[in-house]
């Protein structure tokens, strides 16, 4: 199983100096690169470092970092090439651009690790340049040494100069459940599982309404002051609901290994072309992270050998999950279950979580069951 783990660098000042220039001269190569590939119409890494290679030697960059500044362009153009198909973008009219600091990997030969001095050294257009502090937990440190493979990214992101590695992790074996825990993600709750534990989204509800208002006063200013603003601020956001889909999903992940059960999720696939919405609402589900929540609870599960099963959510908050009757009368408001049938009342999203159980329960079933012979 592969996954990445991030570590910031705190380079001294002519550390960092040479970490600049190395990005910059990369991403020179790389655009002159992208040119000829794009004049020559040749995208396949192989072919273009016969047109390339000598170029950007005679730029200064190394053997190993002329072949990953190769090798970058060719993959950028395969993933955009691949997006056309899927027709998620548009065709390229001209070529692919790169920023003077977009990220640049570098492997074994370019890259060593000093794990417990907490050090790295890596090729630059200063030479070798040794001796560059990184700061990391523990745990990340433990995985580095146990489990980094293959390539790791240097990259300079909003005044920081962080090292993220790919690590690789034997897989580890899936545990047969006892029974799932169901989570039925939402908006006012941002995840609510069928033990009764709501994980509230008023809180970052409340922090993306208020980045809001404050960006669209910033937009109106206009000013640089405002601007260098906006620009400070545009990764906070994210940042915060990173950490809060990572406490959730981990809180989750930890409770289901615990109880010997596995999770049983909605495939919420599509939902923003699917669910129609005022307007108002549509804002705050465009800006909901259901995909990256579910994303790291997958991860997490995989990680701690945890069944994992993604169940159709069709009508999982209008059924009631002690009769089975469905009725669009009985959910009356968003927190409200009443089974118009039987008279059981529960919670809304606590009920529609113990539906998504029970259908993880049955897909679960279907999936380890033998095939005919």
């Amino acid at each position: 199983m592969k996954f990445v783990v991030q570590v910031r660098l705190f380079p001294t000042p002519a550390q960092e100096a040479a970490l600049a220039d190395t990005l910059r001269l990369c991403n020179e190569a790389a655009n002159v690169v992208s040119r000829i590939a794009w004049e020559i119409n040749t995208f396949r890494n192989y072919d273009l470092r016969r047109h390339t290679y000598s170029a950007l030697k005679e730029m200064g960059l190394s053997a190993q970092p002329a072949q990953h500044v190769i090798k970058k362009v060719a993959d950028a153009y395969t993933t955009v090439r691949a997006q056309v198909k899927a027709k998620l973008r548009e065709a390229l009219m001209r070529p692919i651009g790169f920023r003077c600091d977009a990220a640049q990997p570098f492997d074994d030969r370019c890259l060593s690790w000093q794990i417990p001095a907490r050090t790295v050294s890596l090729w630059t257009t200063h030479g070798r340049t040794k001796g560059i502090r990184f700061g990391c937990s523990d745990e990340q440190a433990r995985l580095l040494a146990a489990y980094r493979r293959g390539e790791s990214d240097l990259v300079h992101r909003d005044g920081l100069w962080l090292l993220i590695a790919t690590c690789d992790a034997p897989d580890t074996d899936v545990t047969d459940p006892d029974a799932f825990i169901g989570v039925d993600l939402g908006i006012a709750n941002i995840a609510t599982t069928s033990d009764g534990v709501k994980h509230a989204g008023k809180a970052l509800n409340a922090v993306r309404h208020r980045n809001r208002q404050l960006r669209r006063k910033l937009q109106a200013k206009r000013t640089k002051s405002a601007k260098r603003l906006l620009k400070r601020r545009r990764r906070a956001e994210a940042r915060f609901a990173r950490d809060i889909n990572h406490r959730i999903s981990k809180s989750i992940v930890t409770e289901a290994a615990r109880t010997g059960r596995g999770i049983a999720l909605e495939d919420l696939s599509g939902i923003r072309e699917r669910v129609r919405l005022r307007k108002p609402q549509r804002v705050t589900l465009h800006s909901w992270s259901f995909h990256q929540l579910g994303s790291f609870i997958a991860y997490k599960a995989a990680r701690a050998g945890v069944a994992l099963v993604r169940v159709d959510p069709a009508y999982t908050s209008q059924e009631c999950s002690a009769c089975g009757h469905v009725d669009k009368r009985n959910r009356p408001d968003q927190e409200t279950f009443v089974c118009m049938s039987c008279g059981f009342a529960e919670h809304a999203d606590v009920n529609a979580a113990r539906n998504i159980a029970m259908r993880g329960v049955a897909g679960w079933a279907a999936v380890m069951q033998p095939n005919a012979a």
